[in-house]
């Protein structure tokens, strides 16, 4: 899926961890976006956690300090307010 091609080896989303932080950012704060197409689910959103996280530890951030937010930028769910569609979080 998307997820998977945006860190693969020449993707994207690998791609902007290492320039934030090469370019000095410390703190980083992750949105999960898509969760509606998950039916916000809460295995999918922690499997994605997991492998962001090993992949933003080799770039030298601490994955226990980065914040990640399950979100559905199409629908707002967690944007400005709490959504009811991810209790679990």
């Amino acid at each position: 899926g998307e997820f998977e091609a945006g860190i693969s080896k020449d993707g994207q989303t690998r791609e902007h961890a290492l320039l934030a932080f090469t370019l000095g950012v410390r703190q980083l704060i992750v949105a999960v976006n898509k969760m509606d197409t998950t039916k916000w689910s809460e295995d999918r959103f922690n499997e994605i956690i997991k492998e962001t996280s090993n992949f933003i530890k080799k770039v030298g951030y601490n994955p226990k300090a980065v914040a990640f937010v399950p979100i559905s930028g199409w629908h707002g769910d967690n944007m400005l307010e709490e959504s009811p569609n991810m209790t679990w979080y």
